[in-house]
């Protein structure tokens, strides 16, 4: 099935609830229509192009005078699987929390921290999503989709995504040339828990014995403990990613604040918290007009209702160079700003 519109609004495609319309707007749910489409509408290749899922990392500054394509490939199938592990094939368009509840469900390890993160399966490997010690490249097996420059389909295995932190090679070099359609993942029969992260685990026991039931409703109860509701609030969760820095700055700031939370990150690099630094620059739970940063979790930039993108943006702003201010370390938004 295919749907094509032309000044289409993308309110209800991006998680801050920011009025912008599209020029021109494509959704599909077979990977062959969006190579008909393609290939008997050349006129895509003059324009800006997005692939926009939910829109959970999105925010938009402006309407997008040009072609947005949304993926909505449904289906969840098992193409393969050995002693110790299910290959499942996941359409892009299915929603990520429920396929982590169908993976709990049927007893299938390896995403059940990352429950509840919004967004759908297709935006996954494309920002490495990750929580509470997991990362979805742990899992993803190959990534299936449409080349737009060789109007081919296509396929890349878990190496040649190049996961990183929050990247892959879906952010850089293939950004909006490669059209995901399927992610094919491997989930253990026999799964690992994995509740190193803060106070997962005892959270989990509070729950009765370790599963992946009781790891993914800790998981749900902590993140609404501290992250807002999209439906209540509009927002993109983490705004800001945890900068990586030399260790010499580093030590600077525990020298001089002490309690700054520092990681290893390799390289001869830690990662400092990025919402420590932004509560400790006076931000968490401020608000300027319908813009704001969130009361309980200082990375969540929240929109009160009407904001406009640029109203975000240059909130955002002020965050960075007061952080910079006080602490000579300038932080990089996680959200995709269009």
């Amino acid at each position: 099935m295919i749907r094509f519109f032309e000044n289409y609004p993308l309110k209800n495609y991006n998680t801050f609830g920011i009025e912008a319309n599209a020029r021109t707007f494509f959704e599909f749910t077979e990977p062959e229509d969006l190579a008909v489409f393609l290939n008997s509408n050349h006129s895509w290749k003059n324009q800006r192009l997005i692939v926009l899922g939910q829109g959970s990392n999105i925010l938009f500054l402006d309407d997008f005078e040009g072609l947005v394509i949304h993926p909505k490939v449904p289906g969840i199938k098992t193409v393969g699987e050995d002693r110790s592990f299910y290959r499942i094939e996941v359409g892009a368009g299915e929603v990520w929390d429920e396929f982590v509840d169908f993976c709990v469900t049927y007893n299938l390890g390896g995403v059940e921290n990352l429950s509840l993160i919004p967004g759908n399966v297709g935006a996954a490997p494309v920002q490495n999503i990750g929580a509470y010690g997991q990362e979805v490249c742990s899992v993803v097996e190959r990534v299936k989709g449409f080349d737009l420059e060789t109007l081919q389909m296509a396929e890349y295995s878990v190496d040649e995504c190049k996961f990183a932190y929050r990247d892959s090679i879906f952010k850089s070099y293939l950004k909006n040339r490669f059209i995901i359609t399927s992610v094919v993942f491997r989930l253990g029969k026999f799964p690992e828990f994995n509740l190193k992260y803060g106070f997962l685990e005892e959270k989990v026991k509070e729950k009765g014995k370790v599963s992946l039931k009781t790891i993914r409703e800790a998981v749900i109860e902590i993140r609404n403990s501290k992250l807002p509701a999209v439906k209540n609030l509009g927002n993109a969760g983490s705004f800001f990613k945890n900068p990586a820095v030399e260790m010499a700055v580093a030590d600077r700031l525990l020298n001089e604040f002490g309690d700054v939370p520092v990681y290893p990150a390799g390289d001869e690099k830690a990662k400092l918290a990025a919402g420590w630094l932004i509560e400790q620059a006076g931000w968490k739970g401020r608000r300027e007009g319908n813009v704001g940063v969130h009361k309980d979790q200082a990375l969540v930039i929240v929109n009160y209702g009407g904001a406009t993108g640029k109203e975000v943006w240059d909130f955002s702003e002020h965050i960075l160079q007061s952080v910079f201010e006080k602490f000579g370390v300038l932080l990089e938004r996680e959200v995709n700003c269009i």
